[in-house]
């Protein structure tokens, strides 16, 4: 037996006469209840929708990131899973060969060199944020320029860029100096 689109939209009458539920809701179904078990208001849910809204003026303190205040340790978090995702998040089946989406865009000429490298870079100025001293920024600029320059050889580049991984090495030397670092 199948159902008409009138049953879907409004659940027929049980036998006693009475609706189950009416098409306009008007007729509560039982308790609204939020994601931690509590019940909910139907009135305080109400005037919530209406309070709901985003406000990117000068007073907004996430006006000017669009992150918000990170902690150092967060900021590091985030620069070591995107040097995984661009270099290391994937195996080719069959074999250990390790690699991520800067092999994958690389593909693409040019404009997908273009891209990994303004993301490499985007790391590189992360760490300078954290504090990176300039010999350090230099080096991890080598790596990144490197990276950028043979991987725009078509197919021979992008087997350097799956092999060099430019970002996990920066990963690497940023860890390395935050490790020598006396904590704060």
């Amino acid at each position: 037996m199948t159902m008409s689109d009138d049953d879907i939209l409004a659940p027929r009458r049980s036998r006693s006469g009475s609706s189950r539920a009416t098409a306009s809701g008007s007729e509560a179904r039982g308790p609204i209840i939020d994601q931690d078990g509590r019940e909910i208001r139907p009135e305080t849910l109400e005037q919530g929708f209406r309070e709901f809204g985003f406000e990117l003026g000068k007073d907004n303190p996430f006006a000017g990131s669009p992150f918000g205040n990170l902690t150092r340790e967060q900021r590091i978090a985030r620069i070591e899973a995107i040097a995984k995702l661009l270099d290391v998040a994937f195996i080719l089946p069959g074999t250990n060969i390790r690699y991520g989406i800067d092999g994958l865009i690389g593909l693409i000429p040019v404009v997908g060199d273009i891209i990994t490298t303004a993301i490499s870079l985007w790391l590189v100025r992360e760490a300078r944020a954290l504090g990176a001293p300039w010999y350090l920024t230099a080096r991890m600029l080598g790596n990144v320029a490197l990276d950028g320059v043979v991987g725009m050889v078509p197919f021979a580049g992008d087997a350097f860029d799956v092999m060099f991984r430019a970002n996990m090495r920066n990963v690497r030397l940023l860890r390395r100096w935050l490790d020598k670092q006396p904590r704060i």
